[in-house]
């Protein structure tokens, strides 16, 4: 079976590298902040473009300490209100929506654009009153339209964060996302563009308050844990995680670089079927394909995928079901139309990608799905 992302082959490439830096924290016994830890967050800041970067224990944290230090940069509190309202995406995986309840706000749910992010201009219909802020999500490693929304943000004093969990190295115009908005948020999920060996993830800002103030929560809630300030978390990131994203740091560009050419052939050999809708780039983004995602007419996405499993190709959907129609978000929530939204959640196959997919495996799946899409 062709996997959807095959991590055996990229730890057999970096074996000797990440197998050294395992045997460096074993031997200095630093598991808890250690020396790998602060080099790890220097380096994703140098390289992200932000002034801090504080690492946490998984992408999830990194959304909620990140909202809960924005509540405490503008009210003070530790938490949002229920009153207060925050603009996103029901097109994404659970934590986006889920942080904001624990965070103690309202999501409230707008709809996307062909490029399968969130629509600046629905973002614009739902402001109202009671609205905080934004939680864009640069799904499958595609660029949300920043500079319309940054726009929007201003005019309306609100918050922008970035939920970078599937985009590390994307790029909008001449910034890395997650350096654009107030808050960047990632996930070192091991199937993400920088994996991990387990969870892990990263908050990014260039405000020293909230960087204060996360740096405090991840640590149980203040600068000394035996006399703490705020009801924080136990939300480090593991040395032995560090080390070995430090390592596979090195090689981020070179990674993306060979996700972007799977891209390429999947875009140049599936063209010509009308009924395969190929993933759209952002104006000025650079995409770095976490996910190869495409549309086929609803009524056939589930034969589809049942097809590819029979020829030995893996494939997924994300994601099924809108984040609006959980029942954890029902008497939550503030909805809008979601059209796009609601039809590409029944039209969606991610196909596999990743940097050690060769293309001979990409041509093959292609071929197959061109075979299926024909006899189906």
């Amino acid at each position: 079976m062709i996997p959807m992302l095959d991590l055996k082959k990229e730890y057999e490439l970096l074996r000797g590298e990440i197998e050294e830096a395992i045997r460096d924290v074993m031997g200095h016994q630093q598991w808890i902040n250690g020396p790998e830890v602060k080099r790890f967050e220097e380096e994703s800041a140098r390289y992200l473009g932000s002034r801090f970067a504080i690492g946490v224990n998984s992408g999830t944290d990194a959304l909620v300490i990140g909202l809960r230090a924005l509540s405490y940069l503008r009210t003070k509190r530790e938490r949002f209100e229920s009153a207060d309202e925050i603009i996103t995406t029901p097109f994404t995986f659970t934590a986006t929506g889920e942080t904001i309840l624990r965070a103690g706000a309202t999501p409230v749910f707008v709809d996307i654009d062909e490029d399968y992010n969130i629509s600046p201009e629905a973002i614009k219909k739902a402001i109202n009153k009671n609205t905080r802020g934004i939680v864009v999500v640069h799904l499958y490693g595609n660029p949300c339209r920043m500079d319309e929304i940054m726009r929007i943000a201003k005019e309306n004093n609100l918050f922008v964060l970035e939920d970078v969990a599937q985009a590390f190295g994307s790029r909008y115009k001449d910034k890395k996302v997650g350096s654009i908005g107030d808050v960047g948020a990632f996930s070192f999920f091991p199937s993400k563009n920088l994996g991990g060996f387990g969870d892990g993830g990263l908050i990014t800002t260039d405000i020293e308050e909230i960087k204060n103030f996360c740096t405090y929560l991840r640590n149980h809630g203040g600068k000394d844990k035996y006399n703490v300030e705020f009801c924080g978390y136990n939300s480090r990131l593991d040395t032995m995680q560090a080390a070995i994203l430090l390592k596979k740091l090195k090689h981020i560009d070179e990674f993306i670089t060979r996700r972007r050419e799977v891209a390429g052939i999947y875009k140049e050999l599936l063209s010509e079927n009308r009924e395969i809708k190929l993933p759209e780039e952002t104006e000025n983004g650079y995409h770095t394909y976490h996910q190869f995602t495409i549309r086929v007419p609803q009524s056939k996405r589930d034969r589809v995928v049942e097809e590819l499993k029979k020829a030995g190709i893996s494939s997924m959907v994300y994601y099924p079901v809108l984040l609006s129609s959980m029942a954890v978000f029902k008497g939550r929530m503030r909805c809008l139309e979601l059209k796009n939204a609601e039809q590409f959640a029944k039209e969606v196959i991610s196909l596999p990608v990743g940097p050690t997919q060769d293309k001979e495996t990409t041509i093959r799946i292609a071929t197959e799905l061109k075979r299926i899409m024909r006899e189906i």
